[in-house]
């Protein structure tokens, strides 16, 4: 139970430094480091079960991309407030460091496994986002009520 608070409060603080070091409003801290803080907890968990490295990234950036749109709706932000650094605890930024590292060294092999490893999650990170974008679309354009000319 302490491993998850330790997660929990890492991705919180990890995400609020990249909010302050962005410049994002004060106000939008708290409900963007939570945003990153679930968006993690939901990958974390999804790999603790064996889950495979693309899918869980993919569920959590569904997850983070639920919870920018219900906090960017409820402090009326735009939604990329809370989006960019929510993201920080998902990127591949070891695996990019050492595909890059492994190619220098001359170990191809290692380097395209390495950078397999980046191009997927980014993949999946992307594919989350449209996806969560393509629902708000259709659920707020739907639920809109219709106006005449």
């Amino acid at each position: 139970m302490i491993l998850y608070g330790i997660h929990f409060f890492f991705s919180f603080i990890s995400t609020v430094a990249f909010g302050i070091i962005t410049n994002i409003p004060k106000r939008s801290l708290l409900a963007t480091g939570l945003t990153g803080a679930i968006g993690w907890m939901v990958y974390w968990l999804l790999r603790q079960n064996a889950q495979g490295l693309g899918f869980s990234n993919f569920v959590a950036a569904i997850a983070i991309g639920c919870f920018s749109i219900f906090f960017s709706r409820r402090l009326k932000m735009p939604m990329i407030i809370f989006n960019i650094p929510s993201l920080v605890p998902l990127v591949p930024g070891g695996p990019a460091y050492q595909a890059i590292r492994e190619l220098v060294l001359g170990d191809s092999a290692k380097s395209l496994d390495n950078l397999k490893i980046v191009i997927m999650t980014a993949g999946a990170i992307a594919a989350g986002f449209m996806i969560t974008s393509l629902v708000e679309t259709l659920v707020f354009k739907f639920n809109s009520p219709i106006k005449k000319r």
